[in-house]
């Protein structure tokens, strides 16, 4: 495959131990004491430009902040397994939360402010830039808790939530899963169950299963706790259900969610399970053991894409689309902005860090040569450049919620992927690339809804009291069989998987959004395919907007409405397109 390119994280410290870093820590921490001094109890006396420049150093001090927490989280995602780093990163939360608790106080005070004093602050220039900010933060009022109870959450979050974050994420990295002569890490046992033989795929899948089996005591003790820990503070809020806190973090209403969810569970019968029928067939069996779900065909070569490859496909299908876009995703590759290796202690699976505005974000890969790495390759540089285009916006306002932060990465898949498709001749290959997308794309939409489900059980069911090992694996097992329907058999190593998706831990009931983004992408990609000129350019400026709009405002350009229950069945349509294109080359 090449030699894999490992990030350097120079620009943002030179180390744990260098001077910047403590030299930041202390301005940081200065900085907020002299702003609480200065500020707190006097918003509602300031006028539009004295409150603006206010937000102005406010800013300020939290980009400095998440300059030390975005080194110390790739830091310790380089390796977790290393107590040393994982004590770097325990002493930067916790000086972060120390330092950020002075700075709490502001946008309390900014939502307790009457909304005609603040729309008569706004007329001045200095504070009318924050106006999206400023909208989107007192989205929150209505379950604001009075100044006491939001520091002590504050500063409890450190020992609490994140602390049983940091044990999942701990205990994972060090797990290791025996496979013929050798230990494997979570990353390269998953990677197994794309391999060409069989009984590897066996294996290894019983190896998953059982080892995550031997800890399930702490996977439930973690889940349990974070669940019952989410559910007294959104008592505390007055949240409705359990997602609506998610929701409105994306900024998207529940009936838009529960549209999306029903729409797609709707679809399981004329997407997953039709596909996984088919799939079975081409097996020879009735329905297949459940390691094999995502298996090569019998037909594929199983070759190995070199890294070299995977950045030229990637930057040459980006380059087709916008060469503004590939210039952009480029710097990564020339920049050592990319860690692509598997290593022992490594953070699994894939992320892109925006870091801050004033320095560039970061991926993390777990490289393979698999069709799908270039696949996650293309995802992961998609958010990347969507975080760089976003960057002007500023601090406050470069972060996209969820929803909408998985358009590019997804778009960059759908990229990538048309143009491997479009360079392709050979009926064996395009089949074999287009049952790979279609396996990809239900892994993003069914898969992710039925895990949403899952977890809406698993909170709904928590609520009324401790849920064992068991009967969380009975609540996985009832929702995968639904979603991935009758053509997918399973045993009882598999009713422990749940154990080790991250999003359940790290961000509850993130997980919709990958269905969100791939269904608003494949409506996106419909309206790009009928284009004349302009499209790109419109797409950008959407990508540059960051948080600074909401869903309806960004899609409105293009035609879409993500309100509208059609808009959903319209995105999953493309899905099944691509199976009645398989069913015909059968």
């Amino acid at each position: 495959m090449g030699e894999l390119p490992a990030w350097d994280l120079s620009d943002l410290y030179g180390g744990p131990e260098s001077d910047q870093l403590g030299k930041d820590l202390m301005r940081s921490e200065q900085r907020a004491q002299a702003f609480r001094k200065r500020y707190a109890g006097t918003l509602d006396e300031l006028d539009g430009e004295a409150l603006g420049a206010a937000i102005v150093a406010y800013e300020e001090i939290h980009e400095n902040l998440g300059r030390i927490m975005s080194y110390a989280q790739l830091v310790y995602s380089g390796d977790m397994t290393d107590p040393e780093v994982a004590r770097f990163f325990q002493s930067m939360q916790e000086r972060s939360t120390a330092i950020s608790s002075d700075l709490l106080f502001f946008s309390l005070e900014l939502n307790r402010l009457d909304e005609a004093a603040l729309a008569e602050k706004l007329k001045a220039p200095g504070l009318a830039r924050y106006a999206p900010w400023l909208r989107d933060l007192r989205a929150m009022r209505p379950h604001q808790l009075s100044d006491e109870v939001e520091r002590l959450l504050h500063e409890k979050h450190v020992a609490g939530r994140a602390s049983w974050t940091r044990l999942f994420d701990e205990t994972m990295a060090a797990l290791r899963f025996p496979f013929r002569d050798q230990t494997l890490t979570s990353a390269e046992v998953l990677n197994r169950l794309t391999d060409r033989d069989p009984e590897a795929r066996q294996e290894a899948a019983r190896s998953l299963g059982r080892v995550l089996g031997e800890n399930m005591r702490v996977f439930s003790l973690i889940t349990n706790t974070l669940a019952k820990d989410k559910e007294i503070e959104d008592s505390w809020r007055s949240f409705a259900r359990p997602v609506s806190s998610r929701n409105l973090a994306n900024f998207v209403e529940d009936e838009v969610v529960d549209a999306l969810v029903g729409a797609v569970h709707r679809a399981y019968p004329r997407l997953s399970h039709r596909y996984y029928a088919l799939k079975a067939k081409w097996f020879g069996v009735e329905a297949l053991p459940y390691w094999d779900r995502n298996a090569p065909l019998p037909e594929d070569d199983d070759r190995l894409i070199p890294w070299r490859d995977a950045r030229e496909l990637v930057l040459d299908a980006y380059a087709a689309f916008s060469p503004a876009l590939a210039a952009i995703g480029k710097r990564f590759f020339d920049q050592s902005w990319i860690d692509a290796p598997v290593r022992p202690g490594k953070a699994p699976g894939a992320f892109a860090h925006p870091t801050v505005p004033s320095a560039h974000p970061y991926l993390l890969l777990n490289y393979q040569g698999r069709t799908r790495d270039v696949m996650t390759l293309a995802h992961e540089l998609g958010h990347g450049v969507h975080q760089v285009l976003a960057a002007p916006q500023g601090h406050l306002m470069a972060e996209t919620p969820l929803t909408l932060a998985e358009t590019a990465s997804v778009f960059g898949e759908m990229l990538t992927f048309q143009a491997m498709l479009k360079a392709e001749s050979r009926p064996r290959r395009r089949k074999i690339m287009l049952a790979s997308k279609v396996e990809d794309m239900l892994n993003t939409v069914v898969r992710q809804i039925a895990m949403h489900e899952f977890e809406t059980r698993v909170h709904d069911e928590r609520r009324g009291g401790e849920l064992l090992p068991d009967r969380l694996g009975e609540i996985w097992m009832e929702t995968q069989s639904i979603s991935l329907g009758p053509a997918i058999a399973f045993d009882q190593e598999y009713r422990h998987f749940w154990a080790y998706i991250p999003h359940f831990i790290h961000v509850p009931f993130y997980v919709y959004a990958y269905a969100f983004g791939d269904c608003l992408v494949n409506s996106l990609y419909a309206v790009y395919q009928d284009a004349e000129q302009g499209f790109a350019e419109k797409y950008l400026a959407m990508l540059s907007a960051g948080g600074s709009k909401r869903h309806r405002e960004l899609l409105a350009p293009f035609g879409l409405d993500a309100s509208d229950p059609a808009f959903w069945d319209r995105g999953l349509s493309l899905i099944e397109s691509f199976i009645d294109q398989l069913e015909d080359m059968d």
